[in-house]
């Protein structure tokens, strides 16, 4: 038997790439799946050939099984943080689908039960396993385009009736916001490319003319980033945009610039135009694209070494914070300080 077991909560789209992810994993095995209606999760473990799994209908029974040490929440936002909690309580290590938490109140108790059961956690900003992520980040080490002063990364993404979750993402209460249900892979990258603490945040939001798609909240921002060191960010986020998926990434530093999987730089003598990379991008909304075996690999080797997640809630915590301000500032019009 392998040495964890894993428990996934929800049988949605996203589920599907987690029991995946941890089926693939030589240290993992699914060992059970929760849903309101139980017989989705039999249908899913059918689905993918589970013969050692069990379904529940229940999270407080699943969180009772001692062969469950791995926890992951694929159900939709609003529920994450109350179960996050019970899960930490249960002492399961924490796979959090983003967004952890829709207001800094929950995102504080997850934080406290997380602390107090000493739990490892990860957060699902799966981006940052994307080849294209992954080698930006390499150029930046490298001083490729030298100190940065300006960053933007864009999220913009038409979610109507054809997506998987767009019953309840157009509702502020189950959603969030369009930077928390989604345009926080762009905050996230945001921070991750910049690697500097945000002190300040500016916002704008808005509805297109007529809101077709019926959001409950502006599903259109602009936010802008205020760093420790001055570097400036922006992101936007649309959710009513009418083009194909965009995950846009541009930056700015003192030698050159990065634009998505092309560079420009003074470091590289006699270069007339953007040199490009050729390299996975984060170019679709279909979450098998995204890397989350790499996710799920990384989680799992810092369950085995006893370290923390770059990606772990207390880092998830702050680009959480900027989500929430950039929420303040468009409703209030004005800027915002960080930490909240």
């Amino acid at each position: 038997m392998k040495q964890l077991g894993a428990g996934i909560v929800g049988t949605g789209w996203v589920s599907g790439e987690y029991i995946r992810a941890f089926e693939a994993n030589p240290q993992t095995q699914m060992r059970g799946i929760v849903s309101r209606e139980k017989a989705r999760a039999q249908a899913k473990m059918a689905e993918y050939g589970l013969a050692e799994c069990h379904a529940y209908d229940r999270l407080e029974e699943m969180l009772a099984d001692r062969e469950i040490h791995i926890v992951a929440l694929a159900t939709p936002n609003y529920l994450h943080a109350e179960q996050g909690v019970a899960a930490a309580r249960a002492g399961k290590h924490l796979v959090i689908e983003k967004p952890v938490a829709l207001d800094l109140t929950a995102l504080h108790e997850l934080q406290t039960a997380v602390r107090a059961a000493k739990v490892r956690t990860v957060v699902g900003f799966v981006l940052r396993w994307n080849p294209l992520f992954e080698t930006i980040r390499a150029l930046l080490a490298d001083n490729v385009v030298g100190p940065l002063f300006f960053a933007e990364v864009d999220y913009l993404h038409g979610i109507g009736p054809w997506y998987a979750q767009y019953e309840w993402n157009t509702k502020k209460s189950m959603a969030g916001s369009s930077l928390l249900t989604a345009g926080c892979h762009a905050v996230d990258g945001l921070r991750w490319f910049v690697q500097k603490r945000a002190v300040e945040v500016f916002a704008y939001a808005n509805f297109s003319p007529n809101n077709p798609l019926r959001y409950e909240y502006e599903p259109n921002s602009v936010t802008l980033v205020k760093f420790e060191d001055g570097t400036l960010g922006k992101v936007t986020s649309s959710l009513e945009c009418v083009q194909p998926y965009v995950f846009h990434i541009n930056l700015l530093g003192e030698q050159g610039a990065i634009r998505n999987n092309q560079v420009f730089t003074r470091r590289w003598p006699g270069q007339k135009g953007w040199a490009t990379i050729p390299t996975i991008l984060p170019d679709s909304g279909d979450v098998a694209h995204h890397p989350f075996r790499e996710e799920i690999n990384h989680f799992v080797d810092c369950i085995v070494n006893h370290r923390e997640s770059h990606a772990n809630l207390e880092d998830a915590a702050l680009t959480h914070e900027i989500c929430f301000a950039s929420e303040i500032s468009s409703r209030e019009h004005r800027p915002v300080k960080l930490p909240l």
